[in-house]
Order: structure tokens, then C-alpha cells, then sequence
């Protein structure tokens, strides 16, 4: 036997495999096994909600057989034709004053026009994109693509160009629900199940990049419960290789079932491979609450937690490091009524696991307020399980959008006083300095740094208190600002440009 035959008969059995593995799919579709192996039938009905305006609302009818084989996808062009009709592209304007056509980060490097004047008033334009989730006219997107806008308007595929009403928004997720009025039943996508997918399954997003109209990139799961992300105390973030970009904020990201599983929402700047998008299930949670009241009312446990460090679990004579510590408890909040006691570390809430202590305030703010949980905590090495009444956690007013020098809006930051049970729901240890709750896109403040989640402990190395003594020293209107900021466990100085 020469070598050619010795290697053909070595490589034989991978060529018996290849060939079972390519006619595989082909005699599995006949058999429907691919309906079996997605482990689910049709939902029929599309959920209309309750008369209070809880429960489901959106889109739920689908056929239960995938739009896109599971395997390894020779195409997507038959999902994308499928759920691109409910896919729009959300265009925006405001009017500002300025200098028309140029950033506002461009603006104080050229200076304001005629002395120092404000300039022209004229429109900014922007665009973002959403889906539309009820054949009434719901639709998702991003908060920061919606927020402040003079004018919102859905485009759809087939051309239609209709006006949108602001529903409800939550900033702290960035989700906005908007709508649109329509004479016929729109297109919609049905919604998933975040929680069902796993690294490395096949997903496809849709929207409008740099303004190009219904874009379809493709890649995979490639990360789940992603934290500190834009610094929010609620992150939880899908990672993805699909293409994101600038344009497809508030866009879904689709499972090969052809049903959303999560919003595009963040990009990073130093990797065009790395996308964030806030999962559904996030989202289910708390649509009905800005469908019937336009925004988010979420639970108050009463408590400031903090990690346990090694050094922690050998103090308190932990197993492990996992679960949240308690480093304080909030008079007459609800944990105070049920007994939790400061130096408890909670295992489990409501029946979930606390891993860390970050997985505390998530799962808090999406309990409803009333209802009873139980809550396990190791208490000098004793395993205990309170009965808890969750609170409504008080969100406090946030700070105005004027135009006065000293506003922290100057910067494009919204800040509100940290209150202890602002503190306790973040997880901070105490409620020292001013919270940034919200950082405008393409501000001074994004381009600083600064994040939707820091505390500004300092101003030019004078200690802030409250909002009120923020103002103060933002009034001397020093061209720069020198804060100091708390992110998490670590502080920082971050010198940050005032604008006009």
C-alpha cells in the first residue's frame, strides 16, 4: 500500500462524518425534529393585558417552527425578511441654540458667535431605531434616543412615516416605550426568553447605523450578565459580536426563532466586535408599569450592602464569599419591620440566589411593591428565613434642565441628592456627595468620563453635601471643574469643561 492510500484510508471515517452531518439537517427537517428540539408549541393568542394596565400587552403569536434552522445558518436573509417589517428606524429632532451643523463638544473650542451671544436657535437632528411589539402601535427603544426630542417620528420598511408619543421611560434601564397611530394593524415581533439563551447561540440585530435604513448584521451570544457597562446600578447586559453601531440603539437583537431577546443599547469605542443590549426579560418587567403609568415604580428592601471580601468571610466565619453583607439598616424601612439585622449577609431573596452582592438591588427593584418574600441570611453562622413586606423605593425629583451656569445640566449631567435609600438601592455605603442619574450622549460629561451611576464627593477639593451645595460651587464659573468621584469601591479625579 503506497502513502496516497494510506491516506485516503486514514481520513475515510471524517469523510463518512462530514457527509452524516451535512444530510443530517436535511432528513432531521423532514422529520421535524428542529420543532421538537426548540421545545416549545405556538402561543396563539397575543395578550392583551389586565384593565389596570399590568400584565402582558405585547406581540406573543408565532409559529412554533424556527424561521432559521438551528445549526450552523447558511443564511439569514429568510429571518430578516420575517421581522424587518416590525423593525423601525426612530427619527428625532430638538431645538436647540447654537451654532448650527457643529457638535456641542465643538462648540466652546470655536467659541459662541456675536460676543459671546447664544448663537442661532435650529433643529438637531437625531436617529436611533425601535420595534414595534403590539399590532396597535407599541414600540421599544432606547430612553437616550427619545429623551428631550421636540419630535419623535417611526419609520417603517415599507415607507411609512408616522409620529410617535412618548409612553413611559425609565432611564435606569434605558428603555422608552413610545407610539404610533395607525389606520391598519403594524407588523410585530414577538418577544423571548433573555433568560433561555446561552454563549454562543446564533443572534441577529436590525436597525439603523450611521442612518443606514434596516441593517442586518449577524454573530453570537458571546457573554451574559455583563456588569458596570454605563455604570448603572441595575446593569445587566447580553454581550454580542453583531455589529453595533452608532444608529442601532433601541434596535432588537433577534434569537433564530425570530423573537427579540434583547435591545441594542451600548457599544465599545475601542472594540467594533463588542456590543451590550439590555435583555427582554428586563424589559417585560416593567413595559406594563410605562404602559399604564409612564414610569417605573420599583421595590425598597431598606438596607446598604456591601461585597464580602475574603478577608469579610474570614471575619464573619463565611463558607464562601458569596451574598451580599449588611452594613446598615434603614430605620422603619422593611427590613427593619422584618428583623434583618446589620452583619446579616443575604444568601437568597424571594427564591433567588445573591451570588454577589450586585444581584441584590436587581432583583429588589423588579419585586412588586406589597408583596412578601422571604429572605435568607447567615447570622453567626446560623441560617435564618424573614418574612419581608417590600417598599416602593422613593425616587426623587431630578435636578431641572435650566439654563443657569451653575446647573449641572451646563455639563449634560442630571444629579440628584443621595438619600439613604438611594444609597441602600445602589448599594453605596453611605449617602455622602451627589448622584449623577443621568449623562447626555455626546456631552462634556460622557466625553470626561463621568457615568450614569458616580457620586460627585468633591468639587475643586471642596467636599459636596447635597445638590444644593453642588450648585454653589459649579457658580464660580471656573472654565474647569476638577471633580472628585466615587465609582463602586474606587475614587477618582476627573477634570471636566463647562460649555457657553
Amino acid at each position: 500500500m503506497n502513502r496516497t492510500q494510506m491516506a485516503l484510508r486514514s481520513c475515510g471515517p471524517i469523510l463518512l462524518l462530514l457527509a452524516a452531518l451535512f444530510a443530517a439537517p436535511a432528513q432531521a427537517e423532514s422529520q421535524g425534529l428542529f420543532d421538537r428540539l426548540l421545545g416549545r408549541e405556538a402561543d396563539q393568542n397575543q395578550t392583551e393585558g389586565q384593565p389596570d394596565g399590568s400584565g402582558e400587552f405585547w406581540e406573543t403569536d408565532r409559529d412554533p417552527t424556527p424561521i432559521q434552522p438551528i445549526g450552523v445558518p447558511t443564511s439569514f436573509a429568510d429571518l430578516a425578511e420575517e421581522v424587518s417589517p416590525a423593525v423601525v428606524n426612530i427619527r428625532t429632532s430638538q431645538t436647540v441654540t447654537g451654532m448650527p451643523g457643529m457638535p456641542p463638544q465643538l462648540e466652546e473650542f470655536f467659541g459662541m458667535p456675536f460676543g459671546g451671544r447664544g448663537g442661532q436657535e435650529h433643529k438637531r437632528e437625531g436617529a436611533g431605531s425601535g420595534f414595534v411589539i403590539s399590532t396597535d402601535g407599541y414600540i421599544v427603544t432606547n430612553n437616550h434616543v427619545i429623551d428631550g426630542m421636540d419630535e419623535i417620528f417611526a419609520v417603517f420598511k415599507d415607507g411609512q412615516d408616522l409620529a410617535a408619543t412618548v409612553v413611559g421611560r425609565d432611564p435606569k434601564t434605558d428603555i422608552a416605550l413610545i407610539k404610533v397611530e395607525s389606520p391598519t394593524p403594524l407588523p410585530a415581533i414577538a418577544l423571548g426568553d433573555s433568560d433561555a439563551i446561552r454563549p454562543g447561540d446564533w443572534v441577529v440585530a436590525i436597525g439603523n447605523p450611521f442612518g443606514l435604513e434596516h441593517t442586518v448584521t449577524a454573530g453570537i451570544i458571546s457573554a451574559k450578565h455583563r456588569r458596570d457597562v454605563i455604570g448603572g446600578s441595575y446593569d445587566d447586559f447580553i454581550q454580542t459580536d453583531a455589529a453595533i453601531n452608532p444608529g442601532n440603539s433601541g434596535g432588537p437583537l433577534i434569537n433564530l426563532a425570530g423573537e427579540v431577546i434583547g435591545i441594542n443599547t451600548a457599544i465599545n469605542p475601542r472594540a467594533n466586535t463588542i456590543g451590550f443590549t439590555v435583555p427582554i426579560n428586563m424589559a417585560k418587567n416593567i413595559l406594563p408599569q410605562l404602559r399604564s403609568k409612564g414610569h417605573v415604580t420599583r421595590g425598597w428592601l431598606g438596607v446598604v450592602i456591601q461585597g464580602i471580601t475574603p478577608e469579610l468571610a474570614e471575619s464573619f466565619d463565611l463558607k464562601s464569599e458569596e451574598g451580599a453583607l449588611v452594613s446598615k439598616v434603614l430605620p422603619d424601612g422593611p427590613a427593619a419591620a422584618a428583623g434583618i439585622e446589620r452583619g446579616d449577609v443575604i444568601m437568597s431573596f424571594d427564591g433567588k440566589k445573591i451570588a454577589e452582592w450586585r444581584d441584590l438591588p436587581r432583583v429588589v427593584a423588579e419585586t412588586p411593591v406589597d408583596k412578601s418574600v422571604d429572605v435568607v441570611v447567615i447570622r453567626d453562622g446560623d441560617t435564618k428565613t424573614l418574612a419581608v413586606e417590600i417598599g416602593a423605593l422613593d425616587e426623587p425629583k431630578l435636578a431641572g434642565d435650566t439654563n443657569e451656569a451653575s446647573n449641572p445640566a451646563v455639563f449634560g449631567l442630571r444629579a440628584q441628592d443621595l438619600t439613604p435609600e438611594i444609597a441602600d438601592q445602589l448599594g453605596l455605603p453611605d449617602d455622602s456627595g451627589v448622584l449623577i442619574s443621568e449623562v447626555q450622549p455626546g456631552s462634556p460629561g460622557e466625553e470626561a468620563g463621568l457615568r450614569r451611576g458616580d457620586v460627585i464627593v468633591e468639587v475643586n477639593r471642596q467636599e459636596i453635601k447635597d445638590l444644593k451645595q453642588l450648585r454653589e460651587e459649579l457658580a464660580d464659573g471656573d472654565k474647569t471643574v476638577l471633580l472628585l468621584i466615587r465609582r463602586e469601591d474606587s475614587t477618582l479625579y476627573v477634570p471636566l469643561k463647562r460649555t457657553g
